[in-house]
């Protein structure tokens, strides 16, 4: 097979097929959202960098009737491409919306656009009218009603949530804009919005009752993301010389409740690009707010991992309320590993996607925890080292080192250190930002283990005590006690009981006691 470009950042169609760039092809999906079993109006959410403006876009040329940019693809043979379709797109991606006024300001811009293209004339200060007016005028000049395609909905909240006031008056702005799509509902053949967020219904699609969110639609899972069966036949030029199952571990993961998982694209392009493994998709975004967030609201990064949320957690979503779960979801850092019923109540539970979000999230939420970033890079290399040589009395005085060296003002600054799940969760985020196999909350027949750690054919065993003062019972005996070992005496690796007591007086290690079983099973105490 040839290879072709790479389409790193083009989230046009036309553009990606006329450049001769690698193209999933995607349009059996759009046969199946325009056939009209699932309604005319749809909503999808996805992380950013997913490829949602690139089915938009694929959206418009289908509609548009450009049949010579469909050749050899799914819905080329299935399509009236006689049939043309007036199509308005309005996309938010660009400019900054904290300002108050502006977001009327560009979406008048985009009207003028529209009206340009199209030859619309119309004169009104609202534009919540000039858009019902545009949609009239189109479906009346062409004798075809129009199809709206919306891009980035929901950003013009997002970037002002900072701003609560300017967000609300966003949100509400747009509420009216929406509702417009439903009251012209006569003028409408398709509809399509998408965005990173999923806003509740009450809060922004009030008036837009027959608004279909196929976000966790199984039959949609795959719509924007590739698969692994899309990295192996369409990308199989650029897969010579990776390691494919490290191309899984880094990137794989996401999943909406289909049948596969898929990567984020951004990742896999880049790193057909670069040839070398990194943290491409995080590093495009900053998550101040979201680890302000965690911080704030006291959640440790140690219960990230197997979270569990409901349908109703997962979009609580708002301008005044929005849901840690559904922050943390709908924007990427963690995914839906499996759907339970309990009680008829449906359940999710979640987990970070793969190592690059697992690894990048927690170190991130180090940096803001110690804001040197010298002094963790020092103290990560230090870790990998001493767990690769079995060394657990290093251990032990890198981590008393790590928390006597936290400045006392964050304590009085933060809330977070009077949460127990604070100070394991230092312990966790150090080792999952250096991409190690990591188990937390590890079932076994006789418990949880708090954590368990594998690395250089060694399994390290955690348990978690925090006490006001000094320590009255052990940690280990705990660990020993319940043969939390047992699990591991197959592997014929070294297993190491580890105990550590945290002080919330002190808010240092207190007692760090150790046992280490050998693949002979002997145990030697330290």
């Amino acid at each position: 097979m040839q290879r072709r470009k790479l389409p790193i950042g083009i989230q046009t169609f036309r553009k990606v097929r006329e450049s001769g760039c690698y193209y999933v092809d995607k349009t059996a999906y759009v046969e199946r959202l325009v056939s009209g079993e699932g309604g005319d109006c749809y909503f999808l959410s996805r992380p950013r960098r997913f490829g949602k403006s690139l089915f938009l876009s694929t959206l418009k040329e289908v509609f548009e009737g450009s049949r010579e940019l469909f050749a050899g693809l799914a819905i080329y043979d299935r399509w009236d491409w006689s049939v043309r379709y007036p199509v308005v797109r309005l996309s938010f991606g660009r400019g900054d919306y904290k300002d108050p006024g502006y977001l009327q300001q560009n979406l008048h811009g985009q009207m003028d656009s529209v009206q340009r293209r199209t030859g619309v004339a119309v004169d009104s200060p609202s534009a919540s009218e000039r858009f019902a007016y545009i949609l009239e005028e189109l479906h009346h000049q062409t004798a075809r009603r129009v199809v709206v395609l919306v891009d980035e909905y929901d950003k013009p909240i997002l970037d002002a949530l900072t701003e609560p006031e300017v967000a609300r008056a966003n949100r509400d702005f747009l509420r009216g804009l929406y509702a417009t799509v439903k009251d012209s509902d006569e003028h409408v053949r398709f509809v399509f919005l998408t965005g990173v967020s999923k806003f509740s219904k009450v809060s922004l699609f009030s008036g837009l009752n027959n608004l279909n969110d196929i976000t966790l639609d199984p039959r949609y899972s795959s719509v924007c993301g590739y698969t692994d069966a899309d990295l192996d036949t369409v990308f199989t030029p650029e897969l010579d010389g990776l390691d494919r199952d490290r191309v899984r571990e880094w990137y794989n993961g996401y999943s909406w409740l289909g049948d596969e998982r898929v990567y984020n694209p951004f990742d896999i392009l880049r790193l057909f690009d670069q040839r070398m493994f990194g943290a491409y998709w995080f590093e495009t975004g900053t998550p101040k707010f979201l680890v302000d967030t965690l911080t704030e609201r006291g959640v440790p990064s140690i219960t990230l991992s197997g979270a569990t949320a409901s349908a109703e957690l997962l979009s609580a979503f708002d301008v005044d309320h929005i849901g840690t779960e559904a922050l943390l979801f709908q924007t990427g850092y963690l995914t839906i590993t499996a759907r339970e019923e309990l009680g008829g109540l449906a359940l999710y539970r979640l987990d970070y996607p793969n190592r690059e979000v697992r690894q990048s999230l927690n170190g991130v939420l180090l940096r803001h925890l110690l804001q040197n970033s010298t002094h963790q890079t020092a103290n990560s290399v230090r870790l990998q080292q001493l767990l690769h040589d079995g060394d657990i009395d290093g251990l032990r005085d890198l981590f008393h080192a790590f928390y006597a060296s936290i400045p006392y003002e964050w304590y009085t600054n933060n809330d977070i250190a009077r949460f127990e799940g604070y100070y394991a969760s230092v312990f966790y985020s150090y080792f999952a930002a250096l991409g190690l196999d990591i188990t937390v909350e590890d079932s076994t027949n006789l418990g949880r283990i708090d954590m368990t750690v594998r690395c250089a054919g060694r399994v390290y065993i955690f348990e978690f005590t925090v006490v006001e003062f000094t320590p009255s019972d052990s940690a280990l005996a705990q660990l020993r006690d319940r043969d939390y070992a047992d699990k591991y005496r197959s592997t014929r690796w070294p297993v190491h009981l580890i105990g550590v007591v945290f002080s919330s007086k002190e808010r240092n290690i207190v007692a760090f006691e150790t046992a280490t079983i050998q693949p002979s099973h002997s145990m030697r105490e330290t």
